[in-house]
C-alpha cells in the first residue's frame, strides 16, 4: 500500500508568520507555487498561505490601486493576518488514498506533511497528477506487450 512519503515533495519552501504578504506573493511568483506552509521555530507546523488568500488580501482592481501601492500595502502586512491555521494535515506514513480523498472530498489543494508536529513535506494536486500520469504510462506500456 502506498502512503503519503512515497509521493510527497519534500524540498518545500516555508515562511515565517512575521514575513508579509509581499514575500510570499514573491516567492509564489518566482516559483510558480500556490501553497506556502507557514512554521514557527524548528520547522513547527503553524499555517498556510495560499494564492487564493492573497488575491482575498489584494485590493481590487476596481479601487484603482496601482501595481506599486498594492506592494506597499503588501509590505505592511504580516501572514499571520492572512493565513489559515485550521488545517488538515497528514502524517508521511499515513495511506496514500487516505490523503487523496481527504484532497478531493474537502476540495483542496494541499496537504501539509507534519511528524511530531514538524513541517516535513507537502502532498499537493500536481503529486497527483504525476502519479496518475506515471500509472498510466505503466499501464500502456503493460498492454502494449
Amino acid at each position: 500500500m502506498m502512503t503519503v512519503k512515497d509521493v510527497m515533495t519534500t524540498k518545500v519552501l516555508s515562511l515565517r508568520e512575521s514575513d508579509s504578504l509581499s514575500v510570499a506573493r514573491s516567492l509564489m511568483d518566482m516559483h510558480r507555487i500556490r501553497h506556502i506552509p507557514i512554521v514557527g521555530v524548528e520547522d513547527r507546523f503553524i499555517g498556510l498561505i495560499t494564492h487564493r488568500d492573497l488575491l482575498g488580501a489584494t485590493i481590487s482592481h476596481l479601487a484603482d490601486v496601482d501595481p506599486e501601492t498594492q506592494k506597499e500595502i503588501d509590505a505592511g502586512v504580516p501572514i499571520k493576518e492572512v493565513m489559515r491555521s485550521d488545517l488538515h494535515t497528514v502524517d508521511p506514513d499515513d495511506q496514500l488514498i487516505e490523503a487523496a480523498k481527504t484532497l478531493l472530498n474537502n476540495k483542496y489543494g494541499c496537504l501539509p506533511v507534519v511528524k511530531d508536529g514538524r513541517l516535513v513535506g507537502i502532498i499537493t494536486e500536481a503529486d497527483f497528477l504525476k502519479l496518475t500520469i506515471e500509472l498510466l504510462d505503466a499501464l500502456d506500456k503493460k498492454t502494449a506487450s
